[in-house]
Formats: structure tokens, sequence, C-alpha cells
């Protein structure tokens, strides 16, 4: 199971460094490889940084050696709670440079955090020193990521949305749309399901009211413990399991509130009309904040939403 930061030892602090900063190199030289024929200028920048990250890699190495000797514990960034999932845009061909310049973005604040927290936790002051060192130089390397977009594509008429976008993206729009996503899909089938088999709008009401509300305290809880946001700028805890549970709610109570019209027929016609506004609007949200193409982005909401939709219907109905 992956561990908290705060349970590694001096020694895995030192190891996991190595580790992201040899991860970190190696996606630099794909970014550099398939940028080249394209972008050789830019190409020139990525060889440059994954030199750099080679010095990094090896003044850690030495750091380690001279404390802990030749042994290096095999520890990985997904051992570790608090780590982003990168999407291996890497691995696209062309690659889209709008993307390498958000992915560097996230990679230099992450890897920067890490060594900024990291320097709290070490001793030795020499070591405290390489992290401090190494922590400017991400700075450095976000600074460039950022400058990116004005040196590769002159004549674009539309810029990437900037650092500050991308962290209320993390912290707000991401758990608020998982919670959305959650609370409008899972909780049509049993709300639908128990319309088609009472036949009574008060009956569907309580029960959507109930998963509606049990589904929020869960995300809520699970949101908020799988991730402290330390190291991925994700925000605090409770924040992200507040918005998320908050969300997840909403979302079931949208097309749950209708069942307190006593008419079953008109609450039904009702209900259906705000589950499309519903699958609607998450739709629209994954397209405008999560550069989710609008065809792809209604697509996977909706044939997720009807899914479910008629298997509480076939359930209810039988």
């Amino acid at each position: 199971m992956a561990r908290k930061f705060s349970e590694l030892s001096e020694r895995e602090i030192l190891a996991l460094a190595i580790t992201l900063e040899e991860e970190d190199g190696k996606i630099y030289a794909d970014f550099a490889d398939g940028l080249r024929e394209t972008y050789p200028d830019t190409a020139k920048i990525f060889d440059a940084m994954r030199e750099e990250e080679s010095h990094h890699r090896t003044a850690l190495i030495e750091s380690y050696r001279h404390k802990f000797g030749e042994h290096i514990p095999h520890i990985r960034r997904e051992d570790v709670k608090g780590f982003v999932q990168r999407r291996p845009v890497w691995l696209l061909r062309p690659l889209p440079i709008s993307e390498v310049r958000k992915q560097v973005e996230v990679m230099e604040l992450e890897t920067r955090r890490y060594y900024e927290r990291a320097i709290q936790h070490v001793t030795d002051a020499g070591v405290r020193k390489l992290l401090g060192d190494l922590a400017e130089a991400e700075r450095r390397h976000y600074a460039t990521a950022e400058q990116l977009q004005e040196a590769i594509t002159v004549g674009v008429a539309e810029k990437e949305e900037d650092a500050q976008r991308r962290l209320f993206v993390l912290q707000i729009v991401q758990p608020g749309l998982a919670g959305l996503m959650d609370g409008s899909v899972s909780t049509l089938a049993p709300v639908f399901a128990a319309a088609f088999a009472t036949k009574d709008s008060w009956d569907a009401f309580l029960v959507g009211l109930a998963a509606s509300i049990g589904a929020g305290i869960s995300m809520a809880f699970a949101e908020a413990l799988s991730d402290d946001g330390s190291l991925t700028g994700r925000g605090r805890p409770i924040l992200r399991g507040t918005v998320t549970g908050l969300m997840t709610a909403a979302g079931g109570i949208g097309h749950t509130l209708p069942f307190l019209i006593s008419n079953f027929h008109a609450a039904m016609t009702l209900a259906v009309f705000i589950v499309a506004i519903e699958l609607a609007a998450i739709s629209y949200i994954r397209h405008r904040y999560m550069d989710t193409p609008i065809v792809s982005a209604a697509f996977q909401v909706v044939l997720g939403g009807v899914l479910v939709f008629i298997t509480g219907i076939l359930i209810g109905s039988s």
C-alpha cells in the first residue's frame, strides 16, 4: 500500500528523489524526441533540461552513497501518497505542444514541492543544501515551461490557461466534477428503479434522498482520504472532500426533487428532463475545464447515464 510522506525515512526520501530525477529525465528525453522535427529549438530546451536532471540525479546518488552506502532502495512516486497521476502524453505522436507545456509545469511544481517538504525532514546540512538547490532548479524549469507557449506557438490565438487556473481545476473543479458525475449517474438506478417498482412519487423521493446523501458522505470521505495535497497542490483534504460530497449529493438530489410532485407521471417526466440537463452540464464542464472534446465528453457521459438509467428501469419494472 502507498505510504504517507511523513512515514518516509531520510534514506527513503533521498532514494525517491533519485527516482523522480531519473523519471523526469526520461520524460524530457521523450519530449525532445517527439518535438525535434516540428520544433527543433524547443527540443534543444528539453535536451538541456534532461541533461540537468541527469546532473541532479548524479548529485543525489553521491550524497546518498556518502550517507547511506551503495544500496538504494527501490521506491517510486506511486509508492507514496500525494503525487498526481501523470498522463503519458509523451507517447503521443505528433506531440501536442500545449499538453507538453502543461505536463512540464505540473511535473516541476510537484517535484519542487517534494524538495521543499523534504528539507524539513532531513537533518544533514549538506543534504539540506542539495535539496534546496534542486528546489531552486525546479523553479527555473517551471519558469521555462511557462515561456514555452510564447516561444513556439507564434500566431496561435488561444493561449493555455495559466498556473492559477490549473490549481483551481485541481482543487475545486476536479473533485466537484467527480462528485457531480457520481451523484448524477450512480443514483439514477435506485431512484428510477424505486419509481417504476412502486409507481409512488413519495417512495421514489425517499429512496433518491437516501441514495444522494449516502453517496455524498461516502464520496466526501473517499476524496479527503485519497491525498493530503502536500505534494500535488490539490488543496486541503477537508476542502476537496466537502466539495466532492456536496456536489455528489446535489447531483443525486437534482433528479430526486421532482418526485415531491404527487402526480407520478408529471414527476417522472420532469425527473427525466432534469437528468438530461445534468448530463449536459457535466459534459460542458468536462469540455470547459478538462480539455475534453465536447463530442467525446457528451458521448462518454450520456452513454454512462443512459446505461444506468435503463438498468434502473429494467430492475424496477421486473
